[in-house]
């Protein structure tokens, strides 16, 4: 279990935080150790994992802090430290995990996106890039493990945690118990689950799947040429998401626009 412990703010640490959880874990008869490196120190955090246990199947990567502010007031350090933890730290303890994974053919990762990131959010400029970047390390990682057992998914979660307390209200905060998005994080941890590259929002008891969606847009002729004026005059066709297209990979994504360099080759 690793915790900083820093504030919500990524100033200070205490090892209480992660001492706490592992107390809770042990309390009802599991097994675990408390680390209290900060995140991008992950080969340290692995290699305790492995010291201690002798291997490592699971990476659930949850770590964040908030520097909330809109764009124009944003300074670099808020920019840089958002960045540091969510996305750097996340690299950080994934890539010092995956060769072990990849050796034992087995392994799965867990990384923590948000719908602020999926959505956009009002003042989270830093902490929605950092979120929605990590779900494209997630497809990608998808991609690369699945030849060794690796399964790589992704979670939105709504929770009433150290990190949101005080920014959601108290009667809801109290409702979003963190034990009603834990059993999702479980399935996707275990060998039953056979999911990959998903991501999922979860809390208050209710879970579900986001996926990608596409409108099948309009083909103009390359050879013709066309100009923003043909593309004002198809704006509402561009944008008609009747009979929407689902791209899983990027051989998908390229379907349509390979089908109108074809249409007009030549």
């Amino acid at each position: 279990v690793n915790d900083l412990g820093g504030s919500t703010q990524g100033d200070g640490a205490n090892s209480s935080a992660a001492d706490r959880v592992v107390e809770e874990i042990r309390g009802a008869g599991g097994t675990a150790v408390a680390n209290h490196d900060s995140v991008t120190d992950g080969d340290r955090i692995v290699q305790q994992a492995l010291d201690s246990f002798g291997r490592i199947d699971v990476v659930v990567n949850n770590a964040g802090i908030l520097r909330d502010k809109t764009f124009h007031k944003m300074e670099d350090a808020d920019w840089d430290l958002v960045y540091r933890v969510h996305v750097e730290g996340a690299y950080k303890v994934t890539r010092a995990a995956w060769p072990h994974m990849r050796e034992q053919n087995y392994g799965r990762v867990i990384f923590t996106a948000s719908t602020s990131g999926i959505y956009g959010n009002f003042g989270q400029s830093n902490y929605g890039m950092a979120k929605l970047g990590l779900y494209g390390l997630t497809r990608t990682l998808a991609l690369e493990g699945r030849k060794n057992n690796v399964l790589v998914n992704a979670i939105a979660p709504t929770g009433g945690t150290r990190m949101t307390e005080g920014l959601i209200p108290p009667q809801v905060f109290e409702q979003l118990k963190p034990e009603l998005v834990s059993p999702l994080v479980v399935y996707l941890a275990s060998e039953q689950c056979q999911e990959t590259s998903g991501l999922f929002e979860v809390g208050g008891g209710w879970m579900g799947k986001v996926r990608w969606e596409r409108s099948l847009g309009v083909g103009f002729d390359p050879q013709a040429g066309f100009d923003a004026e043909d593309v004002a005059a198809q704006w509402q066709q561009i944008c008609n998401f009747e009979n929407a297209a689902h791209p899983a990979d990027n051989m998908e994504a390229l379907k349509e626009m390979m089908a109108n360099l074809q249409k007009y080759a030549g």
